[in-house]
Formats: C-alpha cells, structure tokens, sequence
C-alpha cells in the first residue's frame, strides 16, 4: 500500500495505527520535503496567491472566529452571500488558460457544492529569470475585486500534482508551454492561513494548527483543492478532538462535497453516534431534541438504541418536530416523505396508530399507504421471516425492520367481534430481557384494545405466593381509571418445549374498574432459576412466547 507522501491522490483506508504519535508530528515513515517548502533550489514553478476582501460582514476564520457557533455563523453568512450574487469569477487572457474550479467541466463527476468563496487559477507567461513578478506587473484584468496583497510562494509541481488532482490538471493541462513557469491563484482573506497550511501539509503531511476553527478551514481549503489525504488528516484530528453537541451538529451541516468525501466519513459517523448516545432518552431532553436541526434528529432517530416507550411515541414526536420546523404544509409533506418517514419503523406501531397514519394531512396519501401496507405485511409474517428480513437490512444506513429497546413491547392482536367480543394477544420476550427482570423488575407490553377499553400485559420478577422463592408471573392490567366497570375473561398460555405449541397456564375472570392489574405470580409454577435455565422449556430459540386471550363477559 502506497504511503501518504508517495500516493497521487489515491484514496486509501488508514488504521488507528497510522495515526501513531509519530504520524501525527511528522516523523513517521511518510515521504517529509517540508524542507522544500518555499524553497527556490527545490521548485520548478512560482504560485502567485492573490488576496482579496472578504465578502461584506465576513470575518476572517483564522482571526476572527474563536468559537464553533461563530465559525458556522461566519460561513453561513458567506454561504447566503454566495447564493445572492452566484456569479463565477473568470479572470485570464484566454479560454485554454483559465482553471475555474467552480465551473467543472459537465462531464467531470465532483461536483463542487463547497462555495464559501470562488478560486481562480490561471497560468501566466514567465518572465525572464526565476524571480516571480510584482503584484503591480500582472496584466491580469482586475475588474471583479481588489487585490489587497500578492504572495509569492516557490513550489514543485510533481509534489502538489501528487496530493492533488487540482493542481495534476493545473499543471498537465493548463501550461501549453514548458518554460509557463508562473500560477495564479485569487482567494479571498479569510481563506489565507488555510491555504498556506494546506500547501505546507502537501510538502510535509503534518499540521501546525490544532484549533476546531483552524482545522475546519483547513478541511474546505482541502476539498477545494482535492487534496484527499488532507482531508482524511483533518478528519483524524477533528475526531480525537472532544465532541459536543455544538461541534457534532457543526461537522453534519458541513458542504454536501466535505459530507459525501470517503475521507471524512469517520468523522460524520462520529458525530451521529455523540448524538445518538446523548439524546438516546429523548424524554431526558425532549425540548432540546425539538431544537435540532434535520441532520441531527436524523442521527438521534436513526439509531437501534433510541430509548423510548415505543414507535408511535417515535412517530408523534416526528410529527411535533416536523410541524415547528416546517410550518408550511408543502415543505413538510417534502420533507417527511422524503428524509423522515425513514427514520420511523411503522412495523413496530400498533395498528390503531397505523390507522391514524392513513388519514394524517401531514403526510403524502401515496407516502403513507405504501408504508402502512408495508408494515401489515411484516406483521403478518412468521418471526422467524421477519429475523431474516431485519437481517437483510443489517448493513443499510436506516433500518425500518429492526426492534428498538421499547418500554413497552410490542405486541400482535387478533381482535374478533362475533360471535363475542374477543381479542387475542402475543407477547414476544427475549431471554436477555427476562434474565435483567430479576430481582423485582417488570416489563409492560403496549396498549391494546378490546371493547373500547385499553388493556396491556406486565411481565414480573417477583416472589411466588408465600414469598420463599424468585419466579415469573405475567399480569393483565386496563389502562382507564375511574367508574368503568368491565367484567373479562381471561386465559393466559406459553409455548412449551418439546411441541413448541401453546399450553394453558392460568384462566381467570375479573371485572375491572380501571388502574389495576390481575394475573398469576407463578406463571410456571417453577422457581426463576429453573425458568431461566439453559434446559429450560420455555425458551424457544431464545425467546419466550406468551399468549393472552380475553374475551368480555356476557
């Protein structure tokens, strides 16, 4: 594998290991002409770096901005600036001459969204000797800006033809003429410290900056220039620097080239997994997940570990985040059918959510039948077909068909009107949900409906009738208090081992009056060690399955 310094631009993997101490003051292995920098002996070619004003209110980054939210406010402000005036700068005497890096040839695949400010290359004629010209000797029309300085700076073509395909085009195609010994290049002011440290990593893979601020800048100069190793290095330092919310969500809003580069996805996953795990209880931080803008809720939402009560929870919440960010319904509509509605796993709602999604204005009707459609049909599948479909996605960025951590379990109901009310009920549990109920833990399963009335089932951990043994019972509870007076029948039953069909355990009526909950403390009629036993019976495959049926008393 080539190194760092011998590599044209290459993409390549780096290992923690090659960000050894060493590597990251220079004195590794890597091909190091620092020495050469600037150095006439050592170059065949003179960089002109024209300077001019930065656009109005625009401070310079390495000066001005000392903190992560100046630094993004000042680049919002160019980003806005930009987008007014929208106008590429060309300066040059011919066509052939002229490099405009925001104007890419149409067939050329990069695509350069990362526009804080314009750069212009051009090739100038040599004057006699080796000395590069004054700033006041260039005939370059200056009709566009100011130049407030000119600096001349030696360099070696091979080297920064090497690290960039930037400079490989300048220097392989731009010059017709071998002794067209002079460059070009205009920037803005506040882009000056990043191209210098850009040019002197190019001769040295190393940095002189550390700062946040300082290293960000030196990342766009590095993508606008395609220096790949660069960027890759920036990305390290960055990384091992420490997160906050502010930097995480910073290094997310990043230009759409800095984002999709193969060099900075490390950091990009860094900062989606820092958000994950601090907002992975959105009920801890509810009004301040509210407040985040699209790329972070999509990093919290997306992931597997997302603590909450369950997915119509996710789903509520997508809808209250969405309809204060975008209050226009057409913006909204855009933005759930097309970023959102990934990011919530409609086959883990119940079905009376399901319903409500069918007939909510917020979303696309085309959007929200192929979702829900989608989602029955996983509901209807066998579990062991929906494991292999959840697997089937294991690698893909969003998963739509993996179970989160819920509160609440999800459950599947079969609901029958004739000849009596009834209803079925399925409750999955895994063995590592059961085995960290013991001492005295429960678990509740979602909410479900028989008759209007809202029911759930408790899984417990809890001491058997006269409290000489740890065992497993199983409740069933109404969620409506007050007067309500429903009189159930109830039957509660499990699969067992060797026929893995269903067998009764427990039968019982109770009439509910709302808030209280009835069921068997010893569901199997064993101590908990041998119902968590390797041997156990009641376990199938790892999981136990359990079934409630209640019907309503006539």
């Amino acid at each position: 594998m080539r190194e760092l310094g011998a590599d044209l631009f290459e993409p390549r993997t780096l290992m923690d290991s090659d960000f050894s101490p060493a590597r990251n003051s220079g004195s590794a292995t890597d091909s190091d002409f620092g020495f050469a920098f600037n150095d006439r002996n050592f170059s065949d070619r003179i960089l002109k770096i024209e300077i001019i004003p930065d656009l109005p209110d625009t401070k310079s980054d390495g000066d001005g901005c000392i903190t992560l939210a100046e630094w993004a406010r000042n680049r919002k402000r160019r980003r806005e600036e930009i987008k007014k005036e929208n106008v590429a700068e060309v300066i040059g005497q011919s066509a052939d001459q002229v490099l405009n890096l925001n104007v890419p040839d149409a067939e050329e695949t990069l695509a350069y969204d990362n526009q804080d400010e314009e750069v212009v290359a051009m090739i100038e004629e040599s004057a006699a000797g080796d000395d590069a010209p004054s700033g006041s000797e260039s005939g370059w029309s200056m009709d566009c800006s100011t130049v407030l300085r000119v600096n001349t700076i030696h360099i070696s073509s091979p080297i920064l033809a090497a690290k960039s395909p930037f400079f490989y085009k300048l220097f392989s195609n731009g010059m017709r003429e071998s002794d067209q010994r002079h460059v070009t290049l205009r920037i803005h002011e506040s882009e000056e410290a990043a191209l210098m440290e850009l040019l002197n990593f190019m001769y040295s893979n190393t940095l002189s900056t550390t700062t946040p601020t300082a290293l960000l800048d030196v990342l766009m100069a590095a993508d606008k220039f395609e220096v790949v190793s660069c960027m890759r290095y920036c990305s390290r330092l960055l990384r091992n620097l420490p997160m906050t919310s502010e930097s995480a969500l910073l290094y997310l809003d990043l230009p759409s080239t800095v984002l999709m580069a193969e060099a900075v996805q490390p950091l990009t996953d860094a900062a989606k997994q820092f958000l994950a795990g601090r907002y992975k209880d959105i009920s801890k931080f509810q009004d301040e997940v509210l407040n985040l803008p699209l790329a972070g809720i999509e990093a919290v939402l997306a992931s597997d570990d997302l603590q909450v009560a369950s997915e119509d929870a996710v789903y509520d919440f997508v809808l209250k985040w969405a309809r204060i960010h975008y209050p226009r319904l057409e913006e909204r509509r855009d933005v759930l059918g097309t970023r959102l509605v990934r990011l919530i796993r409609f086959a883990f709602m119940t079905c009376r959510k399901l319903r409500k999604v069918l007939s909510c204005n917020d979303f696309d009707h085309d959007v929200a039948s192929k979702v829900v459609l989608d989602a029955l049909f996983f509901k209807g599948e066998t579990p062991y077909r929906q494991r292999a479909l959840a697997l089937e996605e294991a690698n893909a960025p969003y998963h739509r068909l993996v179970e989160r951590s819920y509160k609440y379990r999800p459950v599947k109901v079969v609901e029958f009107d004739l000849p009596r009310q009834q209803c079925v009920v399925y409750l999955d549990l895994k063995r590592d949900e059961c085995k960290h109920l013991f001492p005295a833990g429960r678990v509740y399963s979602q909410a479900f409906h028989l008759g209007g009335q809202g029911f759930f089932l408790s899984a417990h951990c809890n001491m058997d009738q006269q409290s000489s043994f740890h065992c497993f019972g199983l409740f069933l509870g109404m969620q409506e208090k007050g007067s309500v007076s429903f009189a159930v029948d109830y039957e509660f039953a499990a699969r067992s081992k060797p026929t893995d069909e269903f067998v009764s355990k427990y039968k019982g009526n109770y009439t509910f009056t709302g808030g209280k909950a009835v069921g068997y403390r010893n569901l199997f009629g064993v101590p908990w060690n041998a119902f968590m036993a390797d041997d156990s019976p009641f376990f199938i495959n790892g999981i136990l399955h359990l079934r409630a049926e209640l019907t309503i008393r006539q």
